[in-house]
């Protein structure tokens, strides 16, 4: 005689009317198997990712990943712990340094490395049905969430509503490293693989504020770049000035060199013309003084000579006009001594200067 005995799936397991098993992490079972009629005994079947624990009578009858095996349910107690990683999502609510309230949203991934000391902690055991029979598996994910929500609360608690908006990258290492080093997580066989911020938010009120505060201090930088840009403006008019100054400063000081180098050569022309003035000057006076020496030395003999003699002397070269104006002066001079004087025309006309012949 041959009855059909229900297998008994994973947590989560859910029976659809197709007469298929699926899990919640894509496991395939069948639904029915024919075994000899045992009053109580079941099967399980469970995949790598699941770690079971079948005890028997207070004792550990087997345990390991991935086991099948026949149990008398009336004295097993069967233990599921999910071997595989888990991700757990939460949202904290946090208030910053400056009393800013902050919504932080992230993900935990963690896994079960010691199934013995969880399983001492929290009950996992299933039913038949693969089902848990309490609410301890959502206990594990209440002590991690607290655990992580105390090392966040800490991390914004120190720093202002400015800094914990934009200090996800500091507070990844400082709350993973916290979650690692916890012995309370620690006690629960559990590893945490992962810690991630998906974001950091600020209230409505709050992020309408900061965001017209940074639209203002944006409009603040596009204006004074557009004064920079004017002043680098300005300041590339001044040097382009300053070039042309200097340009002409440096033309007006070749035209000075030239100027002054033109100055140079007519001094030195003028110099040298000086020089030969006072050259010439010098030696028209030598001249003058040689000439004068000359005559001194003519005239020296016949310095103390009277006139009268020296005209008697040279009457032979005189003129005659001259000679008789003289003669005329004589008898002016000695008139008291002359009685009478005829003068003839011949005489006077012989004084009287002689017309050119044409």
């Amino acid at each position: 005689m041959f009855i059909s005995v229900d297998l008994c799936p994973i947590p989560g397991v859910h029976r659809p009317a197709d007469g298929i098993l699926r899990g919640n992490r894509g496991l395939w079972f069948k639904r029915k198997e024919v075994y000899p009629a045992m009053l109580g005994i079941r099967f399980m079947k469970v995949p790598p990712s699941t770690y079971v624990l079948h005890y028997k009578n207070g004792k550990i009858k087997r345990e390991g990943a991935g086991l099948s095996f026949f149990y008398y349910a009336p004295t097993s107690s069967i233990v599921a712990l999910p071997a595989a990683s888990a991700d757990l999502p939460f949202v904290f609510h946090e208030l910053t340094s400056d009393y800013q309230e902050v919504t932080i949203q992230g993900q935990l991934t963690y896994r079960v490395t010691d199934p013995k000391r969880l399983a001492g902690l929290l009950n996992f055991t299933v039913d038949v049905g693969g089902k848990f029979i309490c609410d301890d598996p959502d206990v594990l994910k209440q002590r991690l969430v607290q655990a992580t929500q105390i090392l966040t609360r800490t991390f914004t608690q120190r720093a202002p509503l400015r800094q914990v908006l934009t200090s996800s990258d500091a507070m990844v290492p400082e709350v993973l490293a916290g979650l690692r080093a916890s012995d309370s997580v620690a006690m629960l066989g559990v590893e945490i693989m992962g810690f991630g911020i998906l974001s950091i938010k600020p209230t409505p009120e709050m992020a309408r504020a900061l965001e017209a505060e940074a639209r203002e201090a944006l409009q603040g930088r596009a204006d004074e770049a557009i004064y920079a840009r004017r002043n680098a403006a300005v300041e590339q008019e001044r040097r382009i000035k300053e070039s042309e100054l200097n340009t002409e400063i440096a033309v007006e000081e070749k035209r000075r060199q030239i100027r002054e180098t033109q100055m140079a050569a007519e001094i030195a022309v003028e110099k040298q013309r000086v020089t030969l003035i006072d050259q010439r000057i010098e030696n028209d006076r030598k001249e003058a003084e040689s000439r004068a020496h000359a005559l001194e030395a003519t005239l020296k003999p016949v310095r103390d000579m009277d006139w009268r003699t020296l005209m008697a002397v040279s009457a032979g070269a005189a003129d005659p006009g001259v000679l008789m104006s003289m003669a005329f002066h004589e008898l002016a001079q000695n008139a008291q001594k002359i009685g009478e004087l005829n003068i003839t025309p011949d005489l006077l006309r012989a004084l009287l200067p002689r017309k050119k012949e044409e």
